[in-house]
């Protein structure tokens, strides 16, 4: 999975409305790596500072998805479930469009900080909504309160596309379709770092994971606390889905699409499906970014729109496998 993403980043790099030679790319790389950052050609500023920052920003955005849809589908036990299907993202892009229109984005991390919060009040109306009389949170009630959320949030994103400027408003449609364009190095290395801790965190909860599949009693009677662990990992996995949602704005599909293929490859051990997932997630989204940017150049299309058509039709397939 690796030795793939390293083999498609390259290939997206030589890729776009300039063409790269793979020599020039290699020479320019190896230039790099012996600490040499001083551009001499108009392909080495293309390379290191567009190309290879936008695509070092598509890995870790496809990781992150990718993460959270295996998370979501080993909570709720259920292979449609990705990190948009309980309203998380929604909650994220409305708090980021708020932050958009007030200004906030002229402070740092403004916007991502509003995301945060949305993100935070989505949970609160999360537990709230389904979390019953005892606060138990019901599989069922959690998924079918994911959209009635979402579409809430969606309701509020319209009414505040309708009373923005004609300026503001094909930047906050083309950012809500999925923009890895404007990312900048500070942002980028937020996402990687929140990236790498996220991670960690969820890797050392693997083994829970793998018997919380098994069933909520078959963890419990095996010493797994499911209500406070299934909390934790709601919480935590929400709020770095929340600071992709502000950067890149909503990407679907991809938390439903890499964690299904990499199970039927690698199988349910979590201890191989995160980093798998992980690492097949960036590829994939690299790849989609790739022909995002090359399928109309010079024009760019959002790399939402990509994912989109591949994951629909792929969303029908596991409903046909499902027999729903």
């Amino acid at each position: 999975m690796l030795l793939i993403f390293i083999l498609l980043c390259l290939f997206s790099i030589s890729l776009g409305s300039v063409h790269i030679e793979l020599g020039v790319l290699f020479r320019s790389l190896g230039k790099a790596l012996c600490g040499n950052l001083f551009f001499d050609s108009q392909e080495e500023l293309i390379i290191f500072s567009v190309r290879l920052p936008r695509i070092l920003f598509a890995g870790i955005v496809g990781a992150v998805l990718s993460i959270g849809g295996v998370v979501f589908q080993a909570l709720l036990r259920n292979s449609l479930a990705d990190p948009y299907i309980l309203g998380i993202s929604g909650g994220s892009a409305l708090g980021a469009i708020i932050g958009i229109v007030i200004g906030a984005a002229s402070f740092y991390l403004g916007v991502p900080l509003l995301a945060f919060c949305g993100a935070l009040f989505t949970v609160f109306l999360l537990f709230i909504v389904a979390g019953g009389a005892r606060g138990v949170l019901m599989d069922n009630t959690l998924l079918l309160s994911g959209v009635v959320i979402n579409a809430f949030f969606a309701a509020a994103i319209l009414f505040f596309l309708s009373i923005v400027d004609s300026l503001e408003l094909h930047s906050i449609t083309f950012w809500l379709m999925g923009d890895l364009s404007r990312a900048s190095l500070p942002e980028i290395g937020v996402a990687a770092f929140c990236l790498i801790v996220v991670f960690i965190l969820l890797y050392g909860q693997a083994r829970k994971l793998n018997l919380m599949v098994q069933g909520d009693e078959t963890a419990r009677h095996l010493g797994v606390n499911v209500e406070k662990t299934k909390t934790w990992l709601l919480v935590v996995t929400s709020l770095v889905i929340a600071v992709i949602v502000s950067m890149a704005g909503i990407i679907g599909f991809v938390g439903i699409i890499v964690p299904h293929m990499m199970r039927l490859i690698f199988g349910s051990d979590h201890r191989l499906l995160l980093p798998a997932s992980a690492l097949f997630g960036a590829s994939f989204m690299v790849l989609a970014d790739t022909i995002a940017r090359v399928i109309l150049a010079p024009a760019e299309l959002p790399v939402g729109v990509i994912t989109a058509l591949c994951g629909a039709p792929y969303f029908v397939f596991l409903l046909k496998r499902k027999g729903i």
